[in-house]
């Protein structure tokens, strides 16, 4: 099974996106494929057994569409310039034309040789180049409104082209009988009227394609924040090489003012950098030996080499550009009923234009009043604003989150965050950060208690759990250095163990005991610690304990005021831990959280979750994302904090890259506005509907109400811009 992201030219609506999605899936081999409209692209699962690429380009170009490759990057600049030239090139030419072809209603001077009255062929004939000019410049959607009937796909395309040459084609048999003598057929042409629905149609999707690329800004910024050039060193001597160069392994030098070209490591050197473009946070952190760099990251005030270890694709940019752009195909459930809206809304507004046109010839009117209705049905109704309604409001969401720290890997958390009624935290390296220090130790041995820490130390530098690091920051501070470490084993939820000279040493929390049947004695100091709000490390050999080390852990800034910001909010807050009671209970005392769940290995902590979504509750995981991963997955919607360079591989559906829990309530409230965001985009575009068809049809004449095709293409281009303003009010949502 193999994935890959499409760029596609030629999507206009909803209907084109739908019709292209349910194509792509009909098709042999093709496992999933979601289509997004607004990044113009597409997502194909599909088996490399079975197709290859080139099968899937050849897939998107029978459904009346093209594709541009594989989507790499977002670059529209260009685009937009030619699209701006020929915009004002068509905007004078439609300008000229209605001059020609209306002037002479308000008595506006008319060259002879056109006047409507004094020469009716040349008249004629110059309104048809003009129609003939714009039926070229909209040759894209008459091309893809005919490929899509043919499909069994029909769109806002299949609307705009059967009524633009209804119209264009009567118009053409109008000034032949014109020719022919008949001149009473001026008032019977219809090429402006055919040209002006093509230019406003464009007009609404140049407009469109601007506020769409607007919604992009966050993940081209991404794109663009790393240098185009490095400094490697070669043999000892530095040497400027492109991006492309650089090779994992490589020693990369990095001076004040410059930015980091890769992810790497730093072997030499300490500086501050600048990293808010990715975690929001606008104080300088600063980083020496050992610490990992981020691409893009500034470098204020010292001189580094670091060792380039994620390049290309792998670096934390590139992750977070991808995750975001996956996330923004995926469909968020109510993006699904616009879909499926659109699905039938194109056919019904077909049927019912060819209703109206056969009732009113029926009726006795002209057959130019018949097909105006005709014409005016088509274009009023197309789907535009109902395309546009959700993927334009999740997007631009998407990229208010992404610019503020918070990774949504999945677009349906925008969707279902606002559902949240429970939410689960993670205590170390969640409520606290983690940074735990060496409290106190009760020693039960005949060795020093230094050297007793220098033989945990060393076991514990093998491990990955926050509690490990105070153990190895403590062994740095003091200058002492690890021992050879043998048979290490990591026993998830209880401890590790290790053979030190020989001897084994059994390290983790009371219920590692029981699994040795080491007798416990210490119960008591163990209480007394934890009272304290000590993390409780037993260190034991197979037959008894020797020493209890406390480890204490600073509570996250901003926690307390998140637990209540959620409580007041009615979300209730559970402590989920495999700490013990003592020490679990006073954390949570300190931020307000009532509930708690202490001493649970990682497997109980997914049944913890199970349970409470029996309980009909909707339920938010937040953890480090590595050892909670199975209880992420299990949640509804599972958050991580930052897993720094393993962002990809996270089991959680969203990663707090700032490593602040106020972002918790801010996706919520981004969740919650952007659904009454997307409520309002799509009542306001069935209402439109609801009431231009009636419009469009003559219902409304008798009260001095109608339209023609022009106004209908006019009042399109209003409805899909009313939308898109409405989406773009997401980006103005304050941010704690």
């Amino acid at each position: 099974m193999k994935k890959i992201i499409l760029s596609i030219d030629g999507m206009t609506c909803s209907a084109c996106s739908n019709g292209l999605e349910k194509y792509l899936n009909k098709q042999n081999g093709i496992i999933e494929a979601n289509v997004n409209l607004v990044m113009a692209n597409a997502t194909i699962m599909y088996d490399e057994n079975i197709l290859e690429k080139e099968k899937l380009d050849e897939f998107v170009k029978q459904a009346g569409f093209k594709s541009l490759g594989e989507f790499k990057n977002i670059d529209i600049e260009n685009k937009n310039k030619q699209e701006k030239i020929k915009f004002i090139i068509f905007t004078i030419l439609a300008i000229l034309l209605m001059y020609i072809s209306m002037g002479h209603m308000i008595n506006l001077p008319i060259f002879s040789f056109i006047d409507i009255k004094t020469s009716p062929i040349n008249y004629s004939i110059c309104l048809f180049l003009f129609a003939i000019i714009f039926m070229i410049y909209g040759y894209d959607i008459l091309k893809n409104g005919y490929k899509n009937l043919i499909h069994a796909t029909p769109n806002m395309d299949t609307l705009v082209g059967i009524g633009v040459l209804s119209s264009f084609l009567y118009s053409i048999y109008s000034m032949i009988m014109i020719i022919n003598g008949h001149t009473g057929y001026t008032h019977d042409l219809y090429f402006e009227s055919a040209a002006i629905v093509i230019y406003f149609i464009k007009l609404g999707r140049y407009l469109d394609g601007i506020s769409k690329d607007k919604t992009k800004e966050a993940i081209k910024k991404l794109v663009k924040i790393t240098p185009s050039q490095a400094t490697i060193k070669v043999d000892g001597k530095e040497k400027k090489v492109t991006l492309d160069e650089i090779h994992k392994g490589n020693i990369v030098v990095c001076k004040p003012g410059e930015k980091i070209a890769v992810d790497g490591e730093i072997l030499e050197g300490t500086a501050h950098f600048d990293e808010s473009f990715i975690t929001g946070e606008s104080k300088p952190s600063n980083k020496t030996i050992g610490d990992k760099v981020i691409a893009g990251s500034i470098n204020y005030d010292g001189y580094i080499e670091y060792k380039a270890e994620r390049i290309g694709k792998d670096s934390t940019i590139s992750e977070i550009v991808r995750l975001v752009v996956e996330a923004s195909n995926q469909k968020a459930p109510i993006a699904k009923i616009a879909d499926k809206v659109s699905g039938y809304f194109v056919p019904t507004v077909i049927v019912i234009a060819v209703l109206t046109f056969i009732i009113y010839l029926m009726m006795g009117y002209e057959f130019s009043d018949s097909l105006i209705r005709f014409v005016t049905i088509l274009v009023v109704a197309c789907p535009c604003s109902l395309g546009l309604a959700t993927p334009l409001a999740i997007i631009v969401s998407e990229g208010l989150c992404a610019s503020n720290g918070i990774l949504v890997k999945k677009s349906e958390v925008l969707e279902n965050a606002q559902k949240v009624d429970t939410i689960v935290f993670d205590k170390t390296g969640t409520l606290t950060y983690g940074k735990l220090k060496i409290s106190e130790i009760r020693n039960y041995s005949d060795i020093s208690d230094k050297t007793l820490l220098q033989l945990i130390g060393s076991i514990e530098s093998k491990s990955t759990h926050p509690i490990g690091k105070a153990f190895e920051n403590y062994l740095d501070e003091n200058n002492l250095e690890k021992l050879d470490v043998e048979k290490f084993e990591n026993i998830s939820g209880l401890g590790i163990t290790g053979e030190v000279n020989g001897e084994k040493l059994i390290l983790g929390n009371a219920k590692i005991l029981e699994k040795y049947n080491i007798k416990n004695i210490y119960e008591n100091d163990e209480k007394e610690l934890a009272e304290k709000g000590n993390s409780i490390v037993y260190v034991a050999d197979n037959n008894k304990v020797f020493a209890i080390v406390g480890v204490n852990d600073i509570v996250r800034e901003n926690a307390v005021n998140v637990i209540k910001e959620l409580n007041d909010n009615k979300i209730e807050t559970i402590m989920l831990t495999g700490d013990n009671k003592e020490t679990a209970e006073k954390i949570a005392k300190e931020i307000g959280i009532i509930r708690i769940i202490s001493n649970v290995l990682p497997a109980e902590k997914t049944q913890v979750i199970k349970d409470l979504k029996q309980q009909n509750k909707y339920v938010m995981m937040c953890g480090d994302g590595i050892n909670d991963s199975p209880a992420l997955a299990t949640a509804n919607i599972g958050i991580s904090v930052n897993s720094g360079t393993d962002i990809a591989m996270d089991s959680s559906d969203v990663i707090l890259i700032k490593n602040d829990l106020i972002s918790i309530v801010n996706l919520i409230n981004i969740s919650k506005k952007t659904i009454r965001n997307i409520k309002q985009n799509l009542f306001w575009a069935f209402f439109y509907n609801c009431l231009m068809i009636p419009i469009a049809m003559g219902l409304f004449t008798g009260f001095g109400i109608s339209i023609n095709p022009m106004i209908a293409s006019i009042a399109m281009m209003f409805s899909s811009i009313t939308v898109i303003l409405n989406a773009l009010r997401l980006k103005r949502i304050k941010i704690k």
